[in-house]
């Protein structure tokens, strides 16, 4: 049944740009597609470790910068008249180095920062990209800091004998965002379901009974965070050579405050959740924009947000699958007592 529902819903998905002529809609789901990307990222260690990172958009902006910067190529000074001079690859080089570059730091970030817990870890994660940003900020000379790095060029995909596809227009890039978010929903599921999932799950309920069959804490969490990493490095790529241009802003915390919104309200813990809370917040702005001034606009969203919460606490995906479990449960209860009741003969 929830494979027929993921086959419809991302063949629902896939038609969208065959009917929807609206430019602007399309540029909101591409880009909100793309948050919904960090959104199942952070998911991997939110909903299925249990550990809050409020600075998990350093990853993203990571990997946009590195893709940006292998693209259009750099050369900086260095102490003693050296330069450190790079020619500019093809955006889809790119791409695999944000990957690997975002998942590296998410190691390095993981193996310091899981070896406290709670708050410290929160503080922990917020100081990494808050150093990042600032690192972003004023290493002029690389990242042309406030001025931005632009002319971004977009990705171009290798056709063997046909040379190359560059995905310049809206439908093309929201198929490639549609491939990508559908390559790390599965790679999640078919991580969470194996039995390092089940580590994962394990340390979230009762950490101490995990550490005492044999799960290495601190080895499992960090693992976590260097795929969470990844894909969030995945999309911060994605994002980059959408927009096609690149500033410190990127990695303003408001960006993780939306994933976190993503994750909370459609379900943490949840494969669905992410990507039905990110495309209610990441659209509801599209929809109000036109109906109400600025500032009523949050005072609209927040009202959604404590809607969704109060009547479905666990999130949208959990809540609604737990309602209809306990619906069949009592239909399947309720059946052999009305075929009894409409069947029995009486005693003549």
């Amino acid at each position: 049944m929830r494979a027929i529902i993921t086959i419809l819903a991302v063949a629902a998905l896939a038609s969208v740009p065959l009917w929807l002529r609206d430019p602007y809609l399309l540029n909101a789901l591409i880009t909100t597609g793309i948050f919904v990307i960090g959104a199942m990222s952070l998911n991997l260690l939110l909903g299925f470790t249990g550990q809050l990172s409020l600075g998990h958009i350093a990853f993203f902006g990571i990997g946009a910068y590195v893709s940006a910067l292998t693209s259009l190529g750099f050369d900086i000074g260095l102490p003693g008249d050296f330069h450190l001079v790079h020619a500019p690859w093809p955006p889809i080089a790119g791409f695999v180095l944000a990957i690997l570059v975002a998942g590296l730091c998410g190691y390095f970030v993981g193996l310091l920062s899981f070896r406290v817990r709670g708050a410290y870890f929160v503080i922990v994660t917020i100081s990494f990209a808050e150093v990042v940003r600032l690192v972003a900020l004023n290493w002029v000379e690389l990242t042309q800091g406030p001025l931005a790095l632009t002319n971004i060029p977009s990705i171009a995909l290798p056709l063997p004998g046909f040379g190359e596809l560059t995905l310049r227009t809206k439908m093309q890039n929201y198929y490639l965002v549609l491939v990508v978010a559908l390559i790390a929903y599965l790679l999640i599921a078919r991580l969470v379901h194996s039995h390092f999932g089940r580590a994962m799950r394990g340390l979230m309920e009762n950490e101490t009974l995990a550490v005492s069959v044999g799960i290495d804490v601190t080895r499992t969490l960090t693992i976590a965070a260097v795929i969470s990493a990844a894909i969030a490095g995945a999309a911060g790529s994605l994002y980059a050579h959408y927009i096609r241009i690149i500033d410190p802003e990127v990695f303003a915390f408001i960006n993780t405050v939306t994933m976190v919104i993503m994750v909370i309200s459609g379900g943490k813990g949840s494969l669905a959740g992410p990507v039905v809370g990110g495309l209610i917040f990441g659209l509801l702005p599209v929809a109000l924009r036109p109906v109400m001034a600025p500032e009523a606009q949050w005072i609209a969203y927040g009202g959604v947000l404590i809607a969704i919460l109060f009547v479905l606490p666990r999130g949208i995906v959990p809540s609604l699958a737990q309602r209809l479990t306990k619906r069949r449960t009592a239909t399947t209860a309720l059946a052999p007592v009305a075929l009894t009741e409409t069947g029995a003969k009486e005693p003549a």
